[in-house]
């Protein structure tokens, strides 16, 4: 009988053990064979996995996130055209390694190029655009390494637009992870260049060497990298849902591993980690008391669409309360803070958020205002 009660005593224990709600620890990170890697979520730039993220190394061809970058700023400033035809110096048709085939003295359109850079990672096409874009490569350089600090990349130094082993030609994990960012955030039509597999130009097709394309759907870009001094790099970006997450892998023995190793690192950030949506831009969360006005009430939203990084499972434990002036008069202007609105997970604050007014409130009449200051005082 005492055996009975002891384990119906460690069940019921067990029970409300299970039932607390906390989730289980998160395991460690992956170890990857390389010798830099970070996985970050996208929206909220959350470091879910790092190896030496700030470890300065060679980039090889993930230089051309850049150079890519800075042709998109250019197109969006109205500066350069895809039309546009741009010459083929020798030295764009000299250069070594990757290649678009370019004939020499040959005039090719901007489009042409970026799908050149991108896809085929093209030395020739990244020149000719440096070329073109900046007057000259030295030029252009001087654009990626200002565009860089604009970026808040503050660990790297560009000296090529091609990424050829030269001095002073480095970045980190950290800081391709931030350009990767870029890309992504700020041209996201240049970014479906990112996704095509194979491109043809000069009778000859060539494949895309970002192998995670062809293996997982939700991959959808970004940018290989190769030489014999950094290695085998990867930076990769994938959604699933609501999640996206970019990898940057550097230093990899050969290209399987650094294709095995990035699915790994982003199979890991999906499997235990989630993102939510806190709240969309100006959406109404409520509405709010407004004393003396022509409305009695005032809408109430976050002005900027915000994002939370969980453990996965942790979404319907987050409890959201708000902090608003329960003493509003009128007027009130478009876009004026009233408040602020907290989200809680475990009794612990994880986000807070100002609220802002949605619609402008206009004083209302005489009798309006004498008789919400009688209600005011009574209340």
């Amino acid at each position: 009988m005492k055996r009975i009660i002891i384990l119906l005593s460690l069940m019921i224990t067990g029970l409300a053990f299970a039932q607390t709600g906390e989730p289980l620890p998160v395991p460690a990170p992956p170890g990857l064979g390389a010798k830099s890697y970070l996985v970050v979520d996208f929206h909220t730039g959350r470091v879910i996995a790092e190896k030496n993220p700030d470890m300065r190394l060679e980039p090889a061809s993930l230089t051309k996130m850049m150079t890519a970058y800075i042709v998109s700023y250019q197109l969006k400033q109205g500066v350069i055209s895809a039309d546009d035809f741009a010459p083929v110096s020798n030295y764009a048709h000299s250069a070594i390694g990757s290649r678009t085939f370019l004939e020499p003295g040959s005039q090719v359109t901007i489009r042409n190029l970026m799908y050149g850079l991108v896809v085929q990672s093209g030395n020739d096409a990244s020149i000719a655009l440096a070329e073109h874009v900046g007057g000259s490569e030295e030029g252009f350089v001087a654009m990626m390494n200002e565009m860089a600090r604009r970026l808040g990349m503050t660990n790297t130094s560009f000296a090529n637009a091609t990424g050829l082993p030269a001095p002073d030609h480095y970045s980190t994990a950290s800081d391709m992870a931030k350009l990767a960012t870029a890309v992504i955030r700020d041209h996201p039509a240049h970014y479906k260049l990112y996704s095509v597999k194979e491109f043809e130009y000069n009778g000859i097709n060539q494949k895309n060497r970002n192998t995670l394309l062809l293996h997982d759907p939700s991959v959808d870009g970004i940018k290989t990298g190769h030489t014999q001094a950094a290695g085998y790099c990867l930076v990769a970006s994938a959604k699933r849902g609501n999640m996206r997450l970019i990898s940057v892998l550097m230093g990899a023995r050969n290209e399987q591993q650094r294709g095995t190793e990035s699915m790994r690192a982003l199979n890991y950030g999906f499997r235990f980690f989630e993102t939510v949506r806190l709240t969309q831009a100006n959406q109404k969360l409520g509405d709010v008391q407004v004393w003396g006005g022509r409305e009695d009430l005032v809408s109430m939203a976050v002005p900027e669409e915000r994002f939370l990084t969980l453990q996965a499972g942790q979404k319907e434990s987050l409890q959201r309360d708000f902090d608003v002036s329960e003493d509003l008069v009128a007027p009130i202007s478009a876009g004026q803070p009233i408040g602020k609105v907290k989200y809680t997970l475990h009794n612990k604050v994880v986000a807070e958020l100002p609220v802002v007014a949605l619609q402008p409130v206009e004083r209302g009449n005489f009798l309006t205002r004498t008789a919400d200051s009688f209600k005011r005082m009574m209340r």
